[in-house]
């Protein structure tokens, strides 16, 4: 079933994306476990890209300081929780520890602190990190297969995740205490059905109230709750008739993103005025989203992501693409390598490898007529 959500609608899609790459060159193989060049495209220099030897990578988080970036995340059919160190435009698998069947996100609650939502256990693990090693913390049970789990937030030592679940209504905050965990607390709410890849909005349309929005999958709708009131009932932003996979806010909060399945279009709401814009795009559809600034977007799909400029109607005034390693499901901008230019990590839930792409993006993407 787990497949068929993966690969919903993408069987041509995957045919085609098969005889372009049987067109390419070879792909070159990883070297000592994380890093390798990317091959020349013809007529076109790709952007330095590095590969990291993680397979199903449903979902991660980088952590990054002046000197270095910390990834953790999990290997869904493995069973792993995988901790990279990225130095530059090098990489290194520092530890792995193993976690019940078929773990789903992870997240880091400090620099020491790494969550993972894992299926089995029905559970949030939190592990301690220090000196490259991964170290059982504590399982915090939330009653359900959570999917995804959100950092709300974190200080001095009390940190509030957000869980939700891979199928049904309910979710769950978990408010913990590190120095004293018999204070914890689970709280539920619900919400709607599937509410896949939570994010945090700077707003709601027509409030001032920060916010988390969500897609869900089964019901097919975007809705968002104040993070102040995670058991409010959720007011439904867009409603749709194709499967919302992933919304992510733009840079400034204005513009909410919301990465359409299928159907050969895309949309995003105006978080002020709750406005809803379509935005044509590749009849494969869209899996994933993250906006490099308000008017320019990427969307993940199998093997690739796009880049569009729009105008303010959102209309597409330039297209543009960059390829991956697999079916791109999570994306995450960051200056990894120091040099001023956003990188973005993209964790293929399916595929053996996740990919770091080095800025500048829109300049290095190849042209799309």
């Amino acid at each position: 079933m787990k497949q068929m959500r993966v690969w919903s609608g993408r069987f041509a899609g995957l045919a085609a994306a098969l005889l372009v790459l049987g067109c390419q060159t070879a792909p070159t193989p990883v070297v000592s476990g994380a890093v390798v060049q990317t091959s020349v495209a013809p007529k076109t220099v790709a952007p330095p890209t590095i590969h990291l030897n993680l397979p199903d990578a449903w979902g991660g988080q980088l952590l990054c300081t002046a000197a270095d970036c910390l990834l953790g995340a999990v290997e869904h059919e493995n069973n792993k929780l995988s901790l990279f160190r990225i130095k530059g435009r090098t990489a290194a698998l520092l530890d792995q520890q193993p976690l019940a069947y078929h773990p789903d996100s992870a997240a880091w609650l400090s620099p020491q602190l790494l969550v993972a939502a894992v299926e089995r256990s029905s559970s949030l693990d939190i592990f301690r990190v220090g000196n490259g090693k991964l170290t059982p913390l504590v399982q915090a049970k939330v009653g359900f297969a959570p999917r995804d789990v959100l950092v709300l937030s974190a200080t001095a030592g009390k940190y509030r995740m957000l869980a939700t679940p891979y199928s049904g209504k309910e979710i769950a905050w978990v408010d913990w205490n590190e120095e004293r965990p018999q204070d914890s607390q689970t709280h539920k709410a619900t919400w709607c059905e599937a509410p896949w890849h939570p994010a945090r909005v700077s707003q709601l349309p027509h409030s001032v109230q920060s916010g988390i929005a969500v897609a869900c999958l089964d019901d097919k709708k975007v809705v968002a709750v104040p993070e102040s009131d995670l058991s409010a009932t959720p007011k439904v932003l867009a409603s749709f008739n194709v499967i919302p996979r992933q919304v992510r806010p733009s840079p400034s909060g204005l513009w909410l993103y919301v990465a359409l399945e299928t159907g050969g279009r895309n949309a995003r709401i105006q978080m002020q005025t709750g406005e809803l814009q379509w935005i044509a795009g590749d009849p494969r559809g869209s899996s994933a989203v993250v906006a490099l600034a308000d008017d320019l977007v990427i969307w993940g799909d199998d093997q690739r992501l796009t880049l569009q400029r729009l105008d303010a109607t959102g209309g597409v005034l330039q297209t543009r693409e960059l390829r991956t390693s697999g079916y791109s499901t999570s994306l995450q901008l960051q200056d990894i390598d120091g040099d001023g230019h956003q990188d973005i990590l993209v964790l293929n839930s399916a595929g053996k490898r996740a990919d770091v792409i080095y800025g500048p993006l829109w300049e290095q993407a190849q042209p799309r007529p």
